[in-house]
């Protein structure tokens, strides 16, 4: 993978131009992607910005994310063609810092289940994961050193822990959405995907506006290691994968204890789906009155069945959400991040499927910084990921950051 602080580095002590940062990065799409099937289009040849703090970063951007230079189809033929007139607000802000928005990656149908055919860099017979398929693998497969995807359940982690890679669901609404295709706007959350968590806290840090979230980690961070039971129970090697994580931690200086979650997170992990499918009933009206035969079979199906959700289903789901984010503040109090699996498992065979969001969508709900970090090992890759409190990304990052530098020493 191509780290964005290495070439940053290299621009600034003038032994790589931005010009050739950017053209290195054309040339590793058009030879790595045709067997990977990531990107979709990339920009029109421009004059390449040399100033700005991401000068010379060429950044994959999900084709859910309006772009004025390319079109933005959304994974759907439905859109075939389409060129917005301006770009997103996050693409503008990539746009102010220098940094070249140079590829739009494939992703699922408007950002749904249905699998795109983008195949996993590590193992073309397997996923990618979803629906942020193409920003993961176009990363992890050294082809750009950023990318941008969108996670409603667990599309920005989940990929990341299948493709290898770190990546951020930074707190609700820190990224804008503005010129960002709507699936559900109490949940819809822009990421980050790069080589290393330090190249994404980085990133977050310049595009957010907030310097602070680069902020080293405490020394003696208090850990919660947490396996979610009500969602099910993930297969032994991410649980050898997790434990691994929490031994790096407690020798990066961490003190781990178990945390089992109340009953109020049960409710809220189970009232995820009514919260996403009742707003994409309203999100996708249009696509769905005009054009359901045009729509994926998962996606439509999935529509089909939220018209019968009504509106106190969806407030009651709502109330079960603000109970846990409620306590979920409270539960900070003891500790300053919590340490759960990433996913199920590797990467599933075949095509077929883009995983099982399971161990993402309560932290989705809650509105909480995740980052996922790759544990080394054989075979496919595996994560875990890093949750803080609300608005704490500079915490989740820099705890990220230090299990990181552990695990590649072991």
């Amino acid at each position: 993978m191509i780290s964005l602080l290495d070439l940053r580095a290299r621009i600034a002590d003038g032994t790589l131009s931005a010009a050739d940062a950017v053209r290195a990065a054309r040339e590793r799409i058009a030879g790595r992607d045709p067997a990977i099937g990531a990107v979709l289009r990339t920009a029109p040849e421009a004059a390449v910005p040399t100033n700005g703090p991401l000068a010379g970063i060429a950044v994959g951007i999900k084709d859910i994310i309006d772009t004025a230079d390319m079109a933005t189809e959304f994974g759907s033929d439905i859109y075939a063609g389409w060129r917005p007139r301006a770009d997103a607000a996050i693409v503008s802000r990539l746009r102010a810092l220098g940094a070249v928005p140079l590829a739009k990656t494939a992703t699922t149908a408007f950002a749904g289940l249905d699998p795109a055919a983008t195949v996993n860099p590590r193992d073309p017979g397997h996923t990618p994961g979803g629906s942020s398929s193409g920003s993961a693998a176009a990363v992890a497969a050294g082809m750009l050193p950023l990318a941008l995807g969108t996670q409603t359940g667990g599309s920005v982690i989940r990929p990341a822990a299948f493709c290898g890679l770190a990546a951020i669901k930074p707190s609700f609404r820190l990224l804008p959405t503005v010129g960002v295709k709507t699936f559900s706007w109490a949940l819809d959350t822009v990421g980050l995907f790069g080589a290393s968590v330090a190249d994404i806290a980085h990133a977050l840090a310049l595009i957010a506006e907030r310097p602070a979230i680069e902020a080293p980690a405490p020394e003696r961070p208090r850990l919660a290691l947490c396996l979610q039971d009500f969602a099910g129970s993930p297969d032994a090697d991410a649980l050898a994968a997790l434990e691994r994580a929490a031994s790096a931690a407690e020798r990066a200086g961490a003190v781990v204890h178990d945390l089992v979650l109340p009953e109020p997170f049960a409710r809220a992990w189970a009232a995820h789906p009514t919260v996403q499918d009742f707003e994409a009933r309203q999100a996708l009206a249009w696509e769905y009155a005009e054009h359901r035969d045009a729509l994926p079979p998962v996606l439509r199906g999935q529509l089909d069945r939220a018209q019968d959700l009504t509106a106190p289903d969806y407030d009651a789901a709502r109330r079960e959400a603000h109970r846990a984010r409620r306590q979920l503040k409270e539960l900070f109090s003891d500790f300053d991040a919590i340490l759960t699996v990433s996913s199920v498992g590797r990467a599933p065979q075949g095509l077929g499927s883009t995983g099982d969001a399971r161990f993402n969508r309560l932290w989705t709900l809650m509105g909480v910084p995740c980052v996922n970090v790759p544990v080394p090992g054989d075979g496919l890759p595996l994560g875990v990921q890093i949750i803080a409190r609300f608005g704490d990304d500079g915490r989740a990052l820099s705890v990220a950051r230090a299990i990181e530098a552990v695990l590649a020493r072991d």
